[in-house]
């Protein structure tokens, strides 16, 4: 798959712009603050309905103005989709496939990206949620459907929570709270699914990353995932598939892929274990929100102990291997690999390496600040770009 053509309107800083793109490397140059970050910001919300930069769309709308769009033409095996979002700073968004109504969660089934930026160190050093949010865009690209199951699961979260702090509020105990056991059956019916697909992913995704990590750092340090899921019990006990998990010293479970069987039981027990503190604290203690995914390199957790080199390594080597197992699965090609101004925080030999790990898919979008910073087989199209205007490689 590739985007043959991408138009913005009110995004960002762009008032209106169109940009012509083609197979293979597509470079967008300019100095810093001057909208190439942007264009690949759009791309990325039209494939996983969010951004790598905010958490809120409105940041997305430019200033004054009440909706911002974003319109693609993509292609592949000589077809085309026409793709749009209007992202809307009061009321829901809208979206068209080819001019037609769709729901707007339904647009990552039509369009796969996969996006390294600067942010996703983060992803090695930064906190859990960081980690739950790259599985769960990978999912949602994997499997579309599941957009709706993660929306369904917030929601009976939000109300759970709720419920728990009006409990808290009025002096209610667990054993008179009777409400609180339907909105369980709920949280684990949505829960356990969103366990099995992230422990199943984790498990295809593993052989991807430790392969992906040799490709970019030159060397093998040993690259490992595994989940740590809030509902084991403390002693590390496990079910299902999960029975062969290590345990390590805080008796925390590195389990592989769990049934959804498995789960739901293992999380009902979780439920009722930390009932009291729940109550005592009026938050929902496990679950999927509460989980995490530990990366290791030669056999220590990748944070704390991997230097900066390697910890850029181990991200690029989350996304490479992201678009890997994207494109072995697809029907519609690969996904759109873009990288973000990244060129510039590598030495000379990782990013020759990086070139070479690229080199193979169908469409790869770079942004720079500095030309010089990419690998000049990179550099066959290149758009360049100031204050939100395209100055030179615009349409065709």
């Amino acid at each position: 798959m590739m985007v043959a053509h991408l138009a913005l309107a009110d995004f960002r800083n762009y008032e209106t712009v169109e940009v012509a793109m083609r197979p293979g490397p597509n470079l967008f140059v300019g100095s810093n603050g001057q909208g190439k970050t942007n264009l690949v910001e759009s791309l990325g919300y039209l494939s996983t309905l969010g951004s790598h930069r905010v958490s809120t769309e409105s940041a997305m709308i430019r200033q004054g103005c009440d909706a911002a769009v974003v319109r693609a033409r993509l292609e592949h095996a000589g077809r085309q989709v026409l793709a749009e979002v209007q992202l809307n700073r009061s009321g829901a968004n809208r979206a068209q496939i080819n001019r037609s109504a769709v729901r707007t969660r339904e647009l990552p089934r039509y369009f796969s990206s996969v996006l390294f930026a600067p942010e996703d160190l983060s992803l090695v050093r930064g906190e859990p949620s960081g980690r739950r949010r790259f599985l769960d865009e990978l999912l949602v690209l994997r499997t579309p459907r599941l957009s709706g199951v993660m929306a369904d699961y917030d929601r009976v979260l939000r109300q759970r929570n709720t419920l728990l702090k009006s409990a808290r509020a009025s002096g209610l105990k667990g054993d008179r709270l009777t409400t609180l056991d339907i909105w369980d059956d709920r949280l684990v019916g949505l829960g356990s699914e969103i366990v099995e697909a992230r422990s199943i992913l984790v498990s295809d995704l593993a052989p991807e990353v430790a392969s992906a990590y040799v490709s970019v750092a030159g060397e093998d340090h040993r690259a490992t995932l595994a989940s740590r899921l809030s509902i084991m019990p403390e002693e590390g006990a496990a079910a299902g598939r999960a029975g062969d998990g290590e345990t390590d010293a805080d008796g925390a479970t590195r389990a592989g892929a769990i049934a959804a069987a498995d789960a739901a039981e293992l999380f009902r027990a979780a439920l009722a274990r930390v009932r009291r503190a729940e109550l005592d604290r009026a938050v929902t203690l496990v679950g999927p929100h509460r989980d995490d995914l530990e990366l290791g390199l030669n056999g220590l957790p990748a944070r704390g102990y991997a230097s900066h080199g390697e910890s850029w390594s181990f991200a690029l080597a989350l996304k490479l291997a992201s678009a890997q197992l994207l494109r072995r699965e697809s029907s519609t090609g690969d996904p759109v690999l873009m990288l973000d101004d990244v060129f510039a925080e590598l030495d000379r030999d990782r990013r020759a390496r990086l070139a070479e790990a690229v080199r193979g898919f169908e469409q790869v979008v770079i942004t720079a600040a500095v030309l010089d910073d990419v690998p000049a087989e990179l550099t066959a199209h290149t758009v360049r770009i100031a204050a939100g205007r395209i100055v030179d490689g615009g349409p065709a």
